[in-house]
């Protein structure tokens, strides 16, 4: 069991999510957008956090320079350093398959790490974000690889942008219906359903490659736009909204 509390950060492209670690589980959860951030300054985020604070662990893949400042912000907040995960070569049951370990973007690292503290077997964890991340673990949590692809906005975006007659399709639908319904009656539906359609397609034929080679993957599903695709997929999929900082809690917990 971790000593007091501790604030856990899961920094993104799009926003940041924390959780406090409380007596060995994630208490309570929050996010806010970097562009609120931008507009409102870092008193926004502070204003939602406990000071009172024995260890902070931050998984970051929004560049140094915004590294710096939180760990500025954060560590006059809550009077404690803070500390940063890194991708490893082998860490808390994970072996990392590239060359450069340090290239692995780090919170795809952590979603392992949290997906085989709960799994034994072979995952194939999708992470739904800015991006979409597919990574593959063995049962014996060996990274066999991954794959990234744009997120379901970025697609989105990239065909109002370079396309002359779509237009701007308008946010993603959070209910997206499933059978025929994917099949869009107006442009701005198709295109939302075109870039549904590739992300799942993505994700079917990264398991059924596993399952070709033999292996028989839990598939694992986080990132904001995950309960977008959630039910258009097949098989038993586990959604785990929390999964990086669930890896930022086993971290600190497998250091005591």
């Amino acid at each position: 069991m971790i000593d007091g509390r501790a604030l856990l950060f899961d920094v993104g492209n799009t926003r940041l999510k924390w959780g406090v670690l409380e007596q060995d589980r994630i208490a309570r959860t929050g996010s806010i957008t970097h562009a609120t951030l931008q507009e409102s300054g870092f008193n926004a985020l502070t204003t939602r956090l406990p000071r009172k604070v024995n260890q902070i662990l931050v998984s970051n893949v929004a560049g140094a320079s915004f590294a710096t400042r939180l760990a500025g912000v954060m560590g006059i907040h809550c009077d404690t350093d803070v500390h940063f995960a890194r991708s490893e070569k082998s860490a808390y049951g994970i072996t990392n398959s590239y060359r450069q370990p340090r290239c692995l973007g780090v919170d795809r690292w952590v979603a392992m790490i949290g997906a085989r503290a709960e799994i034994r077997g072979a995952i194939c964890i999708v992470d739904v974000g800015t991006a979409v991340t597919i990574d593959a673990l063995d049962k014996d949590g060996q990274h066999l690889g991954g794959q990234i692809l744009p997120g379901l906005q970025l697609m989105v975006s990239a065909l109002e942008k370079d396309t002359s007659e779509i237009g701007a399709p308008g946010r993603m639908r959070r209910n997206p219906g499933s059978g025929m319904q994917m099949f869009g009656k107006s442009t701005s539906t198709a295109t939302q359903n075109g870039s549904l359609s590739a992300v799942c397609g993505a994700v079917e034929r990264a398991v059924k490659t596993m399952r070709a080679e033999g292996f028989r993957p839990k598939i694992v599903l986080t990132g904001g736009d995950a309960s977008r695709i959630l039910k258009q997929l097949d098989g038993n999929v586990l959604h785990r909204p929390n999964l990086v900082l669930q890896g930022l809690a086993f971290i600190l917990q497998s250091k005591l």
